[in-house]
């Protein structure tokens, strides 16, 4: 039997799924993260956890699989992309992960924009903001002790693979789902620009190599081996960001395909084969899928999914006993409404506006009657994360003219509203499919496992095997011109409250 590991460094925790190679997941385990928030504005973890994290939830899979580590042919790792650790020339880190929720380096943001924004994003596909090139910069002039001990920057995901096989800070990686991240490359070329690194005096030298994510880039140590349970000489690929492995899970393989990530952020992200930065409306950023030759434009608001819990328990379960009220019930509220016109809107952005950046607009109702129900308000609540996903897929149509929107893909705890998903496929008038057989970014960074060793012919042909797919929710075509209106009206609200 051969199997292959994926493993998730998420924010919540490290995930690890063992499967085989039909897509059966035989066993998965979850290890919770521990974040350090010493002061406002700092989010750190201890990258020596997280990879302690990959090691006790790689060794449970195995326990409860009952599974012989000689059989584990390949891991791949996916993880946290916005993030930075420093590591050293011995290839161990000698800064605390830098998380994506870390704020610190906000006024680099404001550097990078100003003194060259336009030129960042048309050459990495997405704005400065709380990720590489800013954190990077933080460390340079906040840190200068750290920096100079610096021999690379890299990611947890790549950090745990740097570990488990002993590699040094020369053979410091980062691949190419990454880049639009980064602050610092030419991500069409896939390869560091030294304009943007002379424009910053960046040391190009503390900048990792590219690769590409199912490239193996070394085999699991035999002291590594004996902490995590495989054995030594299994093959580490070098695997690919958590949204990438998250796409790729669901079947995005393919231009047309699009993705609704529905977990805690919501995210809507395209399949295309070009790369086009958003310059103009700086809604989409664009960053290589984990399939050669395709391209993710996405876009995503952040605490979207958030929001439906929020709903039940600071409104509808306000004054009752915690957990009065269940999302099972709020959603048969929202069923009974029917399609109007004069139903309120609601505005998802409770913590501010992310594609693009409106970091002051906050949340609203908007059309409140006497005549509105709880289920008015739930059903505006779900209905204000498919306009946000309108917009999104208009400024999709005019940065690729003429590109096709085959179906939206959708994973994560939301996928499994019958009624958000009709409202999604309502207003964006595409088909909806959920993803039965879901196991996430894991199943993601496994398939990329699978094809670096050889497994598999191409992440085409895994995809198709592994991933399956529910019936389509199909689009209402009577309703187009009613959420045509909608988005349009939706559209003028943001311009209003951001002033």
């Amino acid at each position: 039997m051969s199997l292959v590991v994926g493993i998730d460094i998420g924010t919540q925790g490290t995930k690890a799924a063992l499967f085989d190679a039909d897509g059966a997941c035989l066993a998965e385990a979850l290890v919770a993260s521990q974040l350090h928030r010493p002061k406002p504005g700092v989010v750190e973890e201890d990258p020596e956890r997280q990879v302690d994290s990959v090691c006790k939830a790689v060794r449970k899979c195995l326990k409860d699989a009952k599974a012989d580590a000689g059989d584990v042919v390949g891991v791949g790792i996916d993880g946290q992309m916005a993030g930075v650790i420093g590591v050293g020339r011995d290839g161990q880190c000698v800064t605390p992960y830098d998380s994506w929720l870390d704020t610190r380096c906000a006024p680099y943001i404001k550097k990078m924009e100003q003194q060259a924004g336009d030129e960042v994003l048309a050459k990495t596909g997405c704005v400065p903001s709380f990720n590489h090139g800013p954190k990077k910069l933080w460390w340079k002039h906040e840190r200068k002790a750290a920096y100079r001990k610096i021999a690379a920057f890299v990611q947890p995901g790549g950090y745990a693979a740097m570990r488990l096989c002993g590699l040094t800070g020369e053979q410091a990686f980062i691949d190419t789902t990454y880049l639009h991240f980064s602050g610092f490359a030419d991500n069409q070329r896939g390869r560091w620009d030294e304009g943007l690194c002379e424009q910053f005096g960046l040391d190009m030298a503390k900048l990792p190599r590219i690769v590409k994510p199912q490239e193996v880039v070394g085999q699991v140590t035999a002291t590594m081996a004996k902490r995590c349970g495989l054995k030594a000489g299994t093959c580490v690929v070098a695997g690919c960001g958590d949204t990438a492995a998250s796409f790729l899970a669901a079947g995005a393989t393919q231009a047309g395909v699009c993705v609704d990530v529905a977990g805690t952020a919501s995210v809507f992200a395209a399949t295309t084969g070009k790369f086009r930065a958003d310059v103009k409306q700086r809604v989409l950023a664009c960053g290589r899928s984990a399939v050669p030759g395709l391209w993710h434009p996405y876009a995503y608001i952040n605490g979207g999914g958030m929001n439906l819990e929020w709903f039940r328990e600071q409104v509808a379960s306000a004054g009752k006993r915690r957990g009065g009220m269940s999302l099972t019930k709020l959603n048969e509220l929202a069923e009974a409404v029917a399609v109007a016109a004069d139903n309120p809107m609601f505005v998802p952005h409770l913590g501010g506006r992310v594609s693009p950046p409106q970091p002051n607009l906050r949340g609203a109702w908007i059309g409140l009657s006497w005549d509105h129900t709880l289920g008015h308000l739930y059903r505006a609540v779900l209905e204000g994360v498919a306009m946000e996903y309108a917009v999104y897929k208009d400024v999709l149509g005019g940065l690729y003219r003429g590109a096709a929107v085959k179906e939206l893909r959708v994973t994560g705890g939301g996928e499994k509203s019958g009624l958000w998903n009709t409202i999604k496929s309502d207003a964006l008038q595409t088909p909806v499919r959920r993803i039965e057989r879901s196991f996430g970014a894991p199943a993601g960074a496994a398939m990329l496992a699978a094809w670096g060793v050889g497994l598999v012919g191409s992440l085409e042909q895994i995809a198709a095997d592994w991933v399956a797919l529910s019936t389509a929710t199909k689009p209402q075509r009577r309703l187009a011109k009613h959420y045509q209106n909608r988005a349009a009206r939706y559209q003028k609200l943001l311009n209003v409250l951001d002033e």
